[in-house]
Formats: structure tokens, C-alpha cells, sequence
């Protein structure tokens, strides 16, 4: 029997490389989603901007699934989880897009980045994972991040701050879902019925009213970059993840909150607020934090 020869070493170095290239693939697809939303938001409501990004998602992830012969990996067996996980999605996803077109664009990212914070803590309730003493600590830490970037007062408390609070812990539950969903589904399935549901949810609720509005023409360019920059996004965020840890990518996205205060101030004359950067950098501190001690943990 002929000795099964080892695989060559992994260079880590390029590896590493590779990752933060697609990382920073992922900075430039959720910046351009944000940018694209908020333009075509003067025209569509929300629910119609999810409608035309899923219907456009249903077509992306048809054409890779077909040239890469991974349809036949959709499955049907799950279908109760993926409608709740696709809910909690399109909640946050409809809150997002609304936060993007009614308060400055850093502040939308900053509370984003609490969503991993939100999944540490619905873990616990979903996954039967126990909560720990540095969970609540991390917790705590970005809680107080939400403050300094919010700074809640009866003055400051706007819609779009509560929606933007809201999208994250919508895509917290989502990330756990999804984390649940992995388990047992491929990555093709769970996009498949991520966009065909969501589809489905954004045709009831925007045709409540007997209207869906068509994207015009100088609007269908912006709903088509929402559709693609979505699904780019995260394909780039997994497949940098699967290069290298996540200690390691994940700080190149924090790189998305000073871009897009950049971008608002250039764009749409946003004003500078140091407070909104304090507080988002706070609040990837603790994530960053939770994610290094996890990963040492798993070594001991």
C-alpha cells in the first residue's frame, strides 16, 4: 500500500495576504451597498429596495449555482428555520436600509458593528451555548460603545438611531441562524432560500398597498450594485474567513468606519463627529477582545 504523500505546507504569509485582499473586497461591497441604498431610497421605500435586491440575488445565485454545479445541494429539509432566520434578516436588512437614508452613514456602520455582540449574547438562547463572565463583560463594553455613539437624549433619539440599533440586533439573530443552518445546509442553500423568501417577503409587504413601484432608469443601476455588493460581500467576508482567523481579518473591517465617514462628509456634507468613531472603535474593541481570547482559549 502506497504511503498517502502529505500536502505541501500552507504558506501562511500569502494566505494571510489573500485574505485581507478579499476582506477589503468585503470593506468595498458593504460601502458601496450603503452608498447605493441611500440614492435609491429617494425613489423606492424600503420594502421595494429589498424586493429588486432579492429578485436580483435569486438571478446571481441561480447563475453561480448552475456554473458550479451546486443546486442539487439546495435542500428542503429545514425550510421552518430558514423562514425564521430570512424574517429576522429582512427586518434588520429593512431597518438598515431605512437607518442609511434618514441618519449619517458613520453612525449607521458604528451600531452595525454591534451585531457580533448580539450574537454572543442570543447564543446562549438558541445554541444552548453557556453565556460567560467574559461575554458579559464584552457586552457591557459595547453597550457603552452604543452610548458614546448615540448619546441618547430626547433631543438626539431619532427613528433612524433606534432603526439602526435595531438592524444589528436583527442580524445578530441572523448570524446565529445561520450558524445553527451551517450544520446541516450548504452555503448555496442558505443563499438560495435567502433570496428566494426574501423575495417573496418584500413582494407582499411593498404590494400591501397595491403599488410596487419600478425602479426607473436612473435608479435600476443603484438597485442592481445593492443586489450584487450584498451577496459580494458576504462571499468575500466567508472566504476570508476561511484564510485566515478571524483575529486577523476582522480589523480590516473596522477600516468601512472611517471610509464611509469620509465618503458622507464628500457626498452628502455629513458633518464630522469624533464621538461616532470613539464609540464604534470601542465597540470592535470588545468584539476584537472576544474573538483573541476565544481563539486562545480553543488552543489551551
Amino acid at each position: 500500500m502506497q504511503p498517502v504523500p502529505h500536502a505541501p505546507p500552507r504558506d501562511s504569509g500569502a494566505e494571510t495576504l489573500r485574505a485581507s485582499l478579499w476582506m477589503l473586497g468585503a470593506v468595498v461591497s458593504f460601502t458601496s451597498m450603503a452608498l447605493a441604498g441611500r440614492a435609491v431610497s429617494l425613489e423606492l421605500d424600503t420594502f421595494e429596495i429589498m424586493t429588486w435586491r432579492s429578485l436580483t440575488g435569486i438571478v446571481i445565485v441561480l447563475a453561480v449555482g448552475t456554473m458550479a454545479g451546486t443546486l442539487r445541494q439546495v435542500s428542503t429539509e429545514r425550510l421552518g428555520l430558514h423562514t425564521i432566520r430570512n424574517m429576522a434578516h429582512f427586518t434588520g436588512q429593512n431597518l438598515w436600509f431605512y437607518a442609511i437614508a434618514t441618519i449619517p452613514l458613520a453612525q449607521v456602520f458604528a451600531l452595525e458593528f454591534t451585531s457580533p455582540i448580539w450574537a454572543l449574547l442570543l447564543a446562549p438562547l438558541i445554541l444552548s451555548e453557556p453565556i460567560t463572565r467574559r461575554a458579559a463583560i464584552v457586552a457591557a463594553i459595547g453597550f457603552a460603545g452604543i452610548l458614546v455613539v448615540a448619546r441618547p437624549s430626547p433631543e438626539t433619539l431619532s427613528p433612524g438611531l433606534v432603526a439602526a440599533a435595531g438592524a444589528a440586533l436583527g442580524f445578530g439573530l441572523t448570524a446565529v441562524l445561520t450558524r445553527r443552518l451551517t450544520r446541516s445546509d450548504s452555503i448555496t442553500s442558505i443563499l438560495f432560500w435567502l433570496t428566494v423568501m426574501q423575495a417573496v417577503f418584500g413582494l407582499v409587504c411593498a404590494g400591501i398597498d397595491g403599488d410596487i413601484a419600478l425602479p426607473s432608469a436612473e435608479a435600476l443601476p443603484f438597485v442592481i450594485v445593492v443586489g450584487c455588493a450584498g451577496l459580494a460581500a458576504h462571499f468575500c467576508l466567508t472566504t476570508a474567513l476561511s484564510l485566515a482567523p478571524a483575529s486577523i481579518v476582522m480589523p480590516i473591517d473596522f477600516l468601512r468606519l472611517p471610509l464611509i465617514t469620509l465618503l458622507g462628509m464628500a457626498l452628502y456634507a455629513e458633518i464630522f463627529d469624533p464621538w461616532v468613531l470613539l464609540g464604534g472603535a470601542l465597540i470592535f474593541a470588545a468584539n476584537y477582545v472576544n474573538i483573541v481570547l476565544a481563539r486562545r482559549d480553543a488552543k489551551m
